[in-house]
């Protein structure tokens, strides 16, 4: 599917920049990009430090870290011209023999830049590659993108009629989420004053995103972010036939542009995509199975929607209440010589103090939440039903060893107003742009249903079942529950927690997630972070110091993960 002109803002380079960047990426026009030429460590930095940066991928390449860079053996490579090197190898095997596995083996690293907050979510589906996507923590969305607000402009909608509504509603949600960022700031630098302890440089980001927390769901789900995206050819073949699948056309116009680029890098890997008999008739059926069911959903259900709720909620809809003995069981087999039911009776047959030694010997004496048991914990489950903020829901999607779906995005569930807003005074304005946001959803559903949801702001709520062995239960609820972590997801996470230990009855299994923060109000919930990472700055500017000064046995709490 060809794009429409002018969709997306192209960067603009000095001869001296693009010489250089021609070495490293596949294009310097588009915003999807494959990176070569590069260390792995290089790829990796570039993308921890994309999700804090206004900058685009290219431009912090060349601000802050092509000088650190020897570059002279590369001024023969332009990268933009594709890989031109023989692939009869690959193509006998994979393309011809179909040994997927063959396909496993070449990774790239691709840039995926101004898409939208929907076309994220479609992005980071796939459980085998990794992501890291540009925060609303730490970057303000006041900022511009070629003079334009920094949203999704869909060419459909803006040829209709409602091309002049949308781009006027969405600037003015845009406008007061800016006129509110020095508004917020200011009123957490009074209620929260710094400590003496306390670095100038980690007071301020820690205000900064607090201040950003409370009103980031002013924004719209068009807003644009930027993800880095690391993946197997494997890999990217199912997310391009998924994307193509799609019923939104901004998700279908983005995968040409990503297999443009990835098959300058590993083109023996994407043949089968557009083939009509191959990729095509995959996308062609998982598109009429998208159909089917919205149809048969729509008899069965007719119109019945949910409407407003009070508030957020998390709901533990199925668990095994067996599960706990299952999981003793499990940690012990492989310790054993014994058939599997045979060590399950045995576990039945132990008394309660007995389990609990057994659970408690096999988690061992974890220092941090980094320290995770191995996999018996995988043998319990859980599935919640979760009701919350479409910004907490973008942040805990993205954890891909669970299974996550997720209903569309509308005003129909009412939306979140942060206390602080209240508290400061601003609640007004905040629920303007919450009727501006859903009366023009409600204008634009009749004639573009799927793209509607672009107008829905990032307070509102969405509805999503997670299901999740106890070891996945465990690596999320402990990051997510950080004191650094935002307020919407550690809610979730905290009742996540207690439902495993309360409704469920795995008090063993909630005892083993013994990182899990249930702390109400962290404050500035970034400071402690925040100033532990300015101790390790001055202590790699002063190799004499004592490194432990930046060091607590604690983690960044995810700080690349929005």
């Amino acid at each position: 599917m060809s794009r429409p002109v002018n969709l997306y803002t192209a960067e603009s380079f000095s001869p001296e920049e693009a010489d250089i960047l021609r070495r490293y990426f596949t294009n310097l026009d588009e915003p999807v990009f494959a990176l070569v030429n590069l260390p792995e460590v290089v790829k990796g930095a570039l993308f921890a430090r994309y999700s804090r940066s206004m900058s685009s991928l290219r431009r912090l390449f060349l601000d802050e870290f092509v000088d650190d860079l020897d570059i002279t053996g590369d001024i023969t490579i332009d990268a933009t011209v594709g890989l031109r090197r023989a692939e009869a190898l690959y193509d006998r095997v994979f393309f011809e023999y179909g040994d997927d596995s063959v396909a496993q083996l070449g990774g790239v690293h691709l840039a995926c830049e101004q898409a939208s907050n929907l076309l994220t979510k479609v992005l980071e589906w796939g459980r085998l590659m990794a992501y890291l996507e540009q925060s609303t923590r730490y970057i303000a969305y006041d900022q511009r993108l070629g003079g334009r607000y920094r949203y999704y402009r869909d060419s459909q909608v803006l040829n209709s009629s409602l091309g002049t509504r949308y781009v006027g509603d969405i600037d003015r949600m845009f406008s007061t989420y800016s006129e509110l960022v020095p508004v917020m700031q200011d009123f957490f630098r009074a209620n929260v004053p710094k400590e003496s302890g306390d670095s100038d440089f980690a007071y301020r980001q820690a205000i900064k995103a607090r201040a950003l927390d409370s009103i980031r769901g002013l924004l719209p789900a068009a807003s644009l972010s930027n993800v880095g995206v690391y993946g197997t050819g494997q890999a990217y073949e199912a997310l391009l036939l998924r994307m193509r699948a799609h019923p939104l056309p901004e998700s279908r116009f983005y995968a040409d542009m990503m297999l443009t680029e990835l098959r300058k890098v590993i083109p023996s890997f994407l043949k089968r995509v557009d083939l009509p008999d191959r990729g095509g008739l995959t996308s062609r059926y998982l598109a009429d199975n998208r159909g089917a069911m919205e149809d048969l959903a729509g008899r069965v259900f007719g119109d019945a929607v949910g409407g407003p709720v009070a508030d957020d909620s998390v709901d533990l809809v199925d668990f095994d209440p067996d599960g706990e003995t299952k999981m003793i069981a499990a940690m012990l087999y492989p310790h054993t010589s014994l058939a599997d039911r045979t060590v399950e009776s045995r576990v039945r047959a132990m008394p309660a103090a007995e389990r609990v030694a057994v659970a408690r010997a096999y988690c061992g004496d974890r220092q941090n939440r980094r320290h995770r048991p191995g996999r018996a914990l995988e043998r319990v489950y859980y599935r919640f039903d979760v009701l919350s903020d479409y910004g907490a829901f973008r942040d805990l999607q993205r954890h891909r060893m669970l299974t996550v779906e997720w209903q569309p995005l509308s005003p129909r569930h009412g939306y979140v107003r942060p206390s602080a807003v209240d508290a400061a005074g601003e609640d007004e304005r905040f629920d303007a742009v919450m009727a501006r946001s859903a009366r023009l959803y409600e204008a634009l559903t009749a004639e573009f249903s799927d793209q509607a949801s672009y107008a829905v702001a990032l307070a509102y709520r969405i509805r999503y079942s997670m299901q999740m062995n106890a070891r996945e239960a465990m690596h999320m609820v402990e990051l997510r529950t950080t004191p650094q972590g935002h307020p919407a997801y550690r809610r979730v996470c905290q009742r996540m927690h207690t439902l495993i230990a309360e409704e469920a009855g795995h008090a063993a299994v909630a005892e083993l997630m013994s990182f899990v923060n249930h702390s109400a109000d962290p404050g500035l919930g970034r400071l402690d972070a925040e100033n532990r990472v300015e101790r390790l700055r001055t202590v790699q500017s002063h190799p004499s110091s004592d490194l432990s000064a930046g060091r607590d046995g604690e983690d960044d709490g995810g700080l690349a993960q929005g």
